[in-house]
């Protein structure tokens, strides 16, 4: 089981009301919502990374040879 993720239980204490729509918003148990949670938690680091870069990246891709390519 080289591939098998670790879990680690916690015990956390969470505004019942917050947990609620929390849950309802993503129609889940209480442990599938918090996993969705810290996802979108860690992966706001990378889309502010890519934000930063919004602007600084030079593309060189001519339009008019991609839109040929789709047909």
């Amino acid at each position: 089981m080289e591939n098998a993720k670790k879990i680690k239980k916690v015990t956390a204490h969470l505004p019942e009301d917050l947990l609620a729509r929390a849950q309802k918003a993503t129609g889940e148990g209480i442990t599938e919502t918090l996993r969705r949670g810290l996802q979108l938690v860690s992966a706001s680091e990378a889309y502010d990374n890519l934000r930063r870069l919004r602007g600084k990246v030079k593309f060189s891709i001519d339009l008019k040879k991609l839109k040929e390519d789709r047909r």
